[in-house]
């Protein structure tokens, strides 16, 4: 079961600066595993300590922010398109 993952800019030196990988998994937390098998690093700048994804990077499956699906749970069809997006901050 393949999927699309979009790389944001900051994370794409891990993937040595490609925008979008291919991996596999039945769910987003075996993606995130299976994406720092792929590109090692990757997992500790999603993922805080205690495996829970860090509050500064959202997520989506097709569109949908996962914390409003199963979170790390979700499940994920074969030719789904994941995007991880760090927050932003900003303004004055």
């Amino acid at each position: 079961m393949s999927v699309t993952v979009r790389i944001p800019t900051p994370l794409r030196r891990l993937t040595q600066n490609l925008a979008e990988v291919e991996t596999e998994g039945p769910d987003i937390n075996t993606i995130i595993d299976n994406l720092d098998s792929s590109y090692p690093g990757m997992k500790e700048r999603i993922c805080d300590e205690d495996g829970n994804i860090r509050r500064f990077v959202n997520i989506y499956l097709n569109d949908e922010d996962i914390r409003f699906l199963d979170g790390k749970s979700t499940e994920v069809e074969d030719g789904a398109e994941i995007s991880i997006i760090p927050a932003i901050a900003g303004g004055k």
